[in-house]
Order: C-alpha cells, then sequence, then structure tokens
C-alpha cells in the first residue's frame, strides 16, 4: 500500500494550498484549492445535475491550458459566485491568463478559476440569507485564507453537505506512489446512499484506509449480508445528489492526461 503524505492532505503535492470560509447562519461554505503558479488542469463532470462555471476551458481542445485556483463551493447555483471573489483577490496580486496585448496596451490578466457547486440549500435549521448571497465575500475570504494545513470535516464547501442519513462533509487524503510522485485529492461530500454497512454500522470504505486514518470499526458480523437492503438510505431523488472533488499530482502531465 502506498504511504501517505505528511499531512494526509491535498496540499502534500508541492504548490497546492487550501483556504475555506464559512456562513454559520447559512450553513454554508466554500472551499478554494490555490495553485501557487498556474497549472495543467482538466475536468470530468458527470450526473444529471451538474453545476459549473469555466469547466469548459479545462477541455482538451480549449485554448487556456492553466488555471490559477479551483472553487468547490456550497450554495447551489448561488456558490458559483465564490470565482468572483477568488478572481477579484487574483487580479490584484497579477495573477491571470493575459489576454490583449497590443504595441500601445499591456496584456490584461484574467484568473482562470474554475468552480463547482453541491445543492445543500434544504439543510435543517438553516438561515437563507437577506439580501446578497454571502458566497462572493466566502470565495474573497477562502483564498486569502489558503494554506498547507485546513480543516476537515464541517468546513468549507462540507459544512452543509450530506452523505445518505448521515452529515457530510470535506475529506482530504494524499499518496506518494512507488514511481516517487505524490496524489492528493479534497471531496465535498453531498451524496445519496450509504458511508456505513447496514448490517453493523461499519464503514464501507474502513477496510481501504490508511492506518489511523478513521476510529476502529465494528466487527463484520458473520451472517450474510443482503446486497438489497437499503434501509440505510434516503430517500431516492434520481439526479439529486453531487460530490465534487479536486485531485492534484506533481506528476507531469498535459491535459489529455
Amino acid at each position: 500500500m502506498a504511504a501517505t503524505g505528511p499531512r494526509n492532505l491535498i496540499t502534500d503535492v508541492a504548490g497546492i494550498l487550501v483556504g475555506q470560509a464559512e456562513d454559520c447562519d447559512g450553513i454554508t461554505g466554500t472551499t478554494v484549492v490555490l495553485t501557487e503558479q498556474p497549472a495543467v488542469a482538466a475536468v470530468d463532470v458527470r450526473g444529471g445535475a451538474p453545476g459549473s462555471r469555466e469547466t469548459e476551458l479545462l477541455a482538451p481542445e480549449a485554448l487556456v491550458d492553466r488555471v490559477d485556483a479551483v472553487v468547490l463551493s456550497g450554495g447551489s447555483a448561488f456558490g458559483l459566485d465564490a470565482a468572483a471573489g477568488v478572481m477579484d483577490w487574483l487580479a490584484e496580486v497579477g495573477r491571470g491568463f493575459a489576454v490583449g496585448s497590443t504595441m500601445r496596451s499591456a496584456a490584461v490578466r484574467v484568473p482562470i478559476v474554475p468552480a463547482a457547486i453541491p445543492f445543500e440549500l434544504a439543510f435543517p435549521g438553516r438561515r437563507t440569507w437577506i439580501g446578497e448571497p454571502p458566497y462572493r465575500a466566502l470565495g474573497r475570504a477562502a483564498v486569502i485564507a489558503a494554506a498547507k494545513d485546513f480543516a476537515l470535516g464541517n468546513a468549507g464547501a462540507g459544512l452543509g453537505a450530506a452523505a445518505g442519513r448521515l452529515k457530510g462533509g470535506m475529506g482530504s487524503a494524499s499518496s506518494r506512489l512507488a514511481g516517487g510522485a505524490t496524489v492528493g485529492a479534497i471531496v465535498a461530500v453531498n451524496s445519496w446512499g450509504a458511508a456505513v454497512r447496514p448490517d453493523c454500522g461499519r464503514f464501507w470504505a474502513a477496510d481501504l484506509a490508511q492506518a489511523s486514518e478513521i476510529d476502529p470499526q465494528p466487527a463484520i458480523p458473520e451472517t450474510a449480508f443482503d446486497p438489497e437492503d437499503l434501509s440505510g438510505c434516503g430517500a431516492v431523488v434520481p439526479a439529486a445528489n453531487t460530490t465534487i472533488a479536486v485531485v492534484a499530482t506533481d506528476a507531469a502531465l498535459d491535459k489529455p492526461g
């Protein structure tokens, strides 16, 4: 089994920082993956109700081949505005794709900030904001806070997330591969289904975890498991749940790779 990085976070990949900000009354938040230098990026979008911004730029045939940051935000379609707050800050510090250079004027820099969102506006107990939605301000606050260490669980884009009938949230991990490359991931889990077995409450992922990554789990019962037991799942709403993630590596890859 590959070893984890020193933090077991996506920030074990060189050049990656993460910042987060929350609106606790609205039970929502934003997570920003900031690249210290423009980074090659590509995208994979699936499912029946995706919400995204600028992801078309990441197609292999598109002109722009590098991004300055990636935003994962709560708030459904409202949350896409978090990318604008990130762009504001990046423009202020001189980051972005250079366009419009002429003999008479310098190029304008346009920060490239793809974004994706889950739906968590129905989370119990949340208060609807009054006036302007908070996401542009959350995006700016999150990118300013970007660092190597960051919170997991009820933080950033995972603050209002659910995983079936359990609370969802932010997760992150990293692995150092035998060839020397590091791979890291950060995920906002807002999924349907069940994170635990209905017959014993054991995490489905328990046998895939690294040492000390999760708490000790219940033993697997000796009785046979019914694979059609969906008692641990919530009501089925087709195309209604979203899990969004960023995977990063220091391996040398182009967009198709």
